[in-house]
């Protein structure tokens, strides 16, 4: 029995280090990467293929490139099969775990138009043989533009490939900190996020289960509380958000996935202090306003997001006597334009008199400036009354402006 059982581990031993070589030679990494490039549409290229065989036999591919544009790259990648089932001479995996992922929303939309370039899947069966686990470790994602974000998640996947749940942490990055948990029920998902020491809950819900090359909308409805804007921001703003959101996102359609996301929110911010502008001394300077701050008692309004540009409609603030109004809008380069009427001080024989500013730079370094014809009025006001005379000479300047853009259509 003792002889037979160090024949059965030799035997053992022996097929390991022959599968071991095997997969760690030239022709079967080349065939491995011709079958990978055939099944994602793109070449890949793979420094090494191991077997891993405790916990439970697995296959490890470790140094993998997708060459999309720029290039993706995998540190490892870790598949592991069910025993009970991998004894019965079948083939599923329990889990897929990846590590050190580096990719860009640039390289995905590359990886997407050579893949619309191919023939349509046939419809019917599973788009991949899914894991009944997927872990990710450290995914670095670039969009096209602004500051990379690092992410660690574990979910749990059903036989049609979408998770049943799923846990995420961002690392880094914009939204650093963040944590997220999805619960599904059907095709809808619980959200619960904590970020900034606030609250995000709500439900995502998809229209149909995902076909290759279908498209699906993913439609949610998200409640926000308590979040701190300043983290938000980067500091140009700070305060506590309050918000109802709702969005839609058409997935497995032409072009690129977040341009395609368009959402609808209702905001409030309490203790709002907008830094880099101070709009009661933009009014008092009748002119260029760069620095400063202004504290808010109240700030509310509707944001409208399509892909990366944003528009800030029905704004309202107050402070003091300070009251604001108006509209703005934020670019995917980050580029302020927009219009501002601000009053200082009380209503003149019960109207109030607002001074209207034009909002120009970049969120980095916004501006404050009088409209021209606002600018002439001005200083008509403040040679004829000094003082209260420039506010309302800006605001009648304004209007005469525009009824003049009115008459010749400019």
């Amino acid at each position: 029995m003792l002889v037979g059982a160090a024949v059965a581990v030799l035997l053992l031993l022996a097929g390991w280090w022959a599968m071991q070589h095997w997969l760690g030679s030239d022709d079967f990494r080349l065939r491995a990467e011709r079958a990978a490039t055939e099944a994602v549409g793109v070449p890949v290229r793979l420094g090494r293929i191991g077997l891993d065989l405790l916990p439970v036999p697995g296959l490890a591919l470790e140094a993998v490139r997708i060459e999309t544009r720029p290039v993706a790259t995998i540190g490892r990648v870790e598949l592991r099969a069910v025993l009970g089932v991998l004894l019965q001479g079948r083939l599923e995996l329990s889990s897929l775990q990846l590590q050190q992922v580096d990719a860009s929303q640039a390289g995905w939309e590359y990886l997407a138009a050579q893949r619309s370039k191919r023939p349509p899947v046939p419809a019917g069966g599973p788009l991949l043989p899914w894991a009944q686990r997927l872990r990710v470790d450290g995914l670095t994602w670039r969009p096209v533009s602004g500051t990379p974000a690092t992410v660690d998640a574990d979910a749990t996947l059903a036989p049609d490939g979408l998770p049943d749940t799923l846990q995420a942490r961002v690392r880094s990055g914009p939204l650093q900190g963040a944590d997220l948990a999805l619960t599904r029920k059907g095709l809808a998902w619980a959200v619960r996020a904590k970020y900034a020491g606030g609250t995000v809950r709500g439900e995502l819900t998809l229209d149909r289960l995902p076909a290759p090359g279908g498209v699906v909308q993913l439609d949610g409805r998200l409640v926000t509380e308590g979040v701190d804007v300043g983290v938000l921001s980067g500091q140009r703003l700070s305060g506590r958000l309050g918000a109802t959101t709702t969005l839609g996102l058409r997935t497995g359609g032409a072009g690129a996935l977040m341009d395609s996301l368009q959402t609808q929110s209702q905001l409030r911010v309490r203790d709002a202090v907008v830094h880099g502008v101070d709009l009661a001394r933009a009014v008092r300077t009748v002119g260029l306003s760069r620095g400063g701050e202004t504290r808010l008692d109240a700030l509310a309004g509707q944001v409208s997001t399509r892909g990366r540009a944003v528009q800030l409609s029905n704004l309202v603030a107050s402070s003091g006597l300070l009251t604001a109004s108006g509209q703005l809008s934020v670019s995917a380069s980050r580029a302020l334009r927009g219009r501002v009427q601000v009053q200082v001080g009380p209503a003149v024989v019960g109207r109030a008199l607002g001074v209207p500013l034009v909002v120009g730079g970049t969120l980095d370094d916004p501006e404050l400036t009088l409209t021209r014809s606002a600018m002439l009025g001005a200083a008509i006001g403040t040679l004829v009354l000094p003082g209260v005379g420039t506010g309302a000479g800006a605001a009648l300047g304004d209007k005469i402006g525009n009824s003049i853009q009115g008459i010749f259509g400019k």
